[in-house]
């Protein structure tokens, strides 16, 4: 009896260690892989934008939207509605709902503090960080190894717009001197305040127009109202918006015509929204109809956005400079898919303009005219 017992515990401790050594050792990381890395399936994308109402931040949005989709990222976008109080809010509930790469369009710019929460936000969570679009400072760019910023050179626009107008003006000054005063006079729609892109495209637009119409034997631009000493109208709910510039064009309008000698003969807008704003204006008074024999008062914006082009095309409006919002949103992509193969953030970017001192990429622009 004995022996039996001794036979059965014997056989039950060799079933024992078969079973033990069954279960597969813990697998090591692959050469050059991170435990813990995000890989592509575990990829959560949050992306802010400033506002869904923006006509060109829509461009970008819906070239995102197919980005991420054909790579399989999961995502959700978020719309600030231009209050960055919102948008900190959305940051913080992506986060602690499980987002881990954080896409930001930051909605106030006249300050670094929110850009810095939102970095703060993503440094503490352990996540990377890309702003884009709406310039934040060097200084919040650094304090993170993980966080990126993908814009344009603010100025860039500024300069190419000035010198678009500044050429067409000399080319055609007689027909846009209206009165023949020998002067042109326009209206500068700013946009935001305390925006970089706003503030640069407000002043070299006027600055590097006005160098060239000189440097021609020409006086520089006036602008029309003597007493508005900034000498731009903005959108007071800083949204860049078509009707803001529909709302000032037609009040300009009611005292301002060809017949009393004073017609605004310029138009420069630091987007396409404002610029077909005020060309609606303008179309409602008998402007710009496109119609031969009508008069076509210059209009100027930034974005190339389709309509825009389209109007340009059809002779409504003179020019504008592309802001590439398909450029933009891969050049994005390209820093999301580092973080989708757990590459630096920064890796894969010897192609683009990127700032000598700062984890910046400078998307370009360029001008388009008829």
């Amino acid at each position: 009896m004995k022996k039996i017992l001794a036979l059965i515990l014997a056989l039950v401790m060799s079933l024992s260690l078969v079973a033990c050594g069954s279960e597969p050792a813990a697998e090591e990381p692959a050469d050059g892989d991170t435990a813990g890395e995000t890989t592509a399936s575990e990829l959560n994308v949050g992306v802010f934008y400033y506002n869904f109402s923006d006509a060109y931040i829509t461009t970008v949005r819906n070239a995102m939207d197919g980005l991420l989709e054909a790579a399989g990222i999961t995502y959700n976008n978020y719309d600030g509605a231009g209050n960055q109080a919102t948008q900190l809010d959305q940051i913080n509930t992506a986060i602690t709902n499980g987002a881990n790469l954080l896409v930001v369009n930051i909605v106030e710019t006249s300050s670094p503090d929110a850009a810095q929460q939102a970095c703060d936000a993503a440094k503490t969570a352990g996540i990377p960080i890309i702003f884009f679009n709406r310039e934040v400072s060097n200084d919040v760019v650094n304090s993170y190894e993980n966080c990126a910023f993908v814009g344009t050179d603010a100025a860039e626009a500024g300069h190419m717009q000035g010198e678009m107008i500044g050429n067409y003006l000399v080319e055609n000054f007689e027909t846009v001197d209206l009165n023949g005063d020998g002067t042109i006079s326009y209206v500068m729609f700013k946009g935001q305040e305390g925006n970089a892109e706003a503030e640069y495209r407000t002043q070299y637009a006027v600055e590097d127009a006005d160098a060239i119409l000189e440097a021609a034997g020409h006086n520089a631009l006036s602008f029309y109202d003597a007493n508005n000493t900034s000498k731009y109208l903005v959108d007071t709910t800083g949204n860049w918006s078509s009707q803001a510039a529909t709302d000032y064009m037609t009040t300009i309008l009611a005292s301002c015509s060809e017949a009393a000698g004073n017609m605004i003969e310029l138009v420069i807008a630091n987007n396409d929204g404002m610029a077909e704003g005020a060309i609606a204006a303008l179309q409602a008074a008998g402007y710009n109809t496109g119609e031969e024999g009508s008069t076509t008062i210059p209009v100027y914006g930034v974005d190339a956005m389709d309509s825009a082009v389209q109007k340009i095309e059809n002779g409504q409006m003179t020019g504008t400079v592309k802001q590439d919002a398909e450029g933009m949103a891969n050049t994005i992509m390209t820093l999301i898919e580092n973080v989708n193969t757990g590459a630096a953030l920064m890796d894969n970017t010897a192609d683009f303009n990127v700032d000598a001192d700062c984890a910046k990429i400078r998307v370009p622009y360029s001008v388009v005219t008829a």
